[in-house]
């Protein structure tokens, strides 16, 4: 007789007394998934689906999404309060250290996770991860959050789902699924306008560029796999710049992809994710061989 599957879902209460939804699903290490802005606890289905079948899959929904709790001060929306509630639900599921995996905002949270708290990031996966990272980028990407937020407060969430959805890093997803394109586009038009605009201001609009922290990055003795649609300009020479900082770092580009890749490319990404838990947990993803200098052609210079 086949092992059960343990289930269960869990209300976290943060560090600042913030309840957040959380969910847990199968047996074995740890794997914790930490969502984009547009997605939520739900956008990781293929993955918990599939990684439950040989992990304890745990994934929850960000401060200001419901179900989790929706705070009405702005104050509670920061980089650093991301990276607090991804500690919380480790700690209220008993975790002490897991495989993170995060896509785009979810990845800049793993990736602080994983300076600030390196005992609790066994391995880290970072999927379209960058928007907004490159020096000359930051003012132009902070007056796009305000007007994304702007937009959430004055045309209302299932407009600005509508509009989000078909950006130039995500009609691959229309393009290439129309049904889980217009899922997706629906579970945005289903969350707080007033958590979402927070967020965007808060946690999005203020974060520091990843290129003022290159030294922590360079730091990461975890090891790390970056995940890059080649259609995802906003993240793709911020990643190939993490394959070069963090020394652990492989880098998967998928070809013809946006955004979305959990969603849009679920076998393939979940495939890459499987093959580097594999040599994780065996014991041979470590850091990049130092013969293999990027600053040479042949090495007979």
């Amino acid at each position: 007789m086949a092992a059960e599957i343990e289930t269960s879902m869990r209300t976290v209460k943060t560090a600042d007394g913030v309840t957040v939804h959380s969910e847990s699903v199968g047996n074995g290490d740890p794997i914790l998934f930490i969502h984009e802005f547009a997605g939520d606890h739900r956008t990781w289905e293929p993955q918990m689906r599939r990684f439950s079948r040989s992990h304890r899959c745990i994934t929850y929904a960000a401060r200001g999404y419901p179900p989790s709790q929706v705070p009405t001060d702005p104050a509670a929306y920061s980089q650093q309060h991301a990276v607090d509630d991804a500690v919380a639900v480790l700690d209220a599921h008993s975790v002490g250290a897991a495989h993170v995996v995060g896509i785009s905002m979810g990845g800049f949270c793993g990736l602080h996770l994983a300076m600030r708290h390196p005992g609790r990031v066994r391995s880290l996966v970072v999927a379209g991860t960058g928007y907004g990272a490159r020096p000359h980028e930051v003012e132009r990407f902070r007056a796009e959050c305000d007007a994304i937020a702007e937009v959430i407060e004055t045309a209302g969430i299932a407009a600005f789902a509508e509009q989000y959805m078909s950006g130039p890093s995500r009609v691959q997803l229309q393009n290439k699924d129309r049904r889980a394109w217009q899922e997706y586009t629906r579970w945005v038009s289903e969350h707080s306008a007033e958590g979402s605009a927070a967020t965007m201001r808060g946690v999005q609009r203020e974060r520091p560029s990843l290129y003022a922290l290159e030294a922590e990055l360079a730091a990461i003795a975890a090891p790390v796999l970056v995940l890059a649609g080649d259609e995802d300009d906003g993240c793709l020479e911020t990643s190939v710049w993490l394959k070069r900082v963090i020394p652990t770092a492989g880098l998967a580009v998928l070809p013809k992809s946006g955004h979305t890749l959990n969603v849009e490319e679920p076998g393939l990404v979940n495939t890459l994710i499987a093959d580097f838990l594999h040599r994780v947990e065996a014991g041979v993803w470590g850091p990049r061989d130092p013969r293999a200098d990027p600053g040479a052609i042949t090495g007979f210079s």
